[in-house]
């Protein structure tokens, strides 16, 4: 490409008689927020749990599932919630109602197992995903689920989702 032709580009974007980029005006009274960075992280960090708690739990119950049945179900049920949080927040959003409805039910889950391996640790003689509520993972489990719906429930009052 030669520097004149650049250049005459250069001055058709410059003085905006092209606006195919944008073909949308900007509304001045209502700002538009296209940043998701926040929601991607969020997807990606549900994306890692939903990876480890499905290794984890597979590795559990396929080495000797007898040995702890509550536990490595309860971690295969942690996988199975990360998957479906990852898909919902994926294809639907940080508006998704299933999104906020399944990260209700992963905090439940959080607590009741940590709560469980607390007071009858005979039920966990092995470690669990959830258990004594994410220590294993740096209690993210407990964490994530919170910042999840606490952003969810943000963009809710800002606006419809995507």
């Amino acid at each position: 490409m030669s520097a004149k032709s650049a250049k005459d580009r250069k001055d058709v974007t410059s003085t905006g008689s092209s606006r195919a980029s944008n073909p949308r005006p900007s509304n001045p009274e209502r700002p538009e927020r296209t940043g998701r960075g926040f929601e991607i992280v969020l997807i990606a960090v549900y994306g890692i749990f939903a990876l480890s708690a499905t290794a984890r739990s597979l590795v559990q119950v396929l080495r000797d599932f007898s040995f702890a049945p509550v536990a490595y179900s309860l971690s295969l049920l942690a996988a199975v919630t990360y998957i479906a949080v990852t898909i919902a927040l994926v294809r639907r959003g940080r508006g998704s109602p299933v999104a906020r409805t399944l990260c209700v039910a992963e905090l439940v889950g959080v607590l009741i197992v940590g709560s469980l391996t607390l007071l009858d640790p005979a039920l966990f003689p092995d470690g669990t995903v959830w258990g004594v509520y994410g220590r294993d993972y740096g209690f993210v489990p407990l964490l994530l689920p919170v910042v999840a719906l606490l952003y969810m429930s943000r963009a809710r009052r800002s606006g419809p989702a995507r």
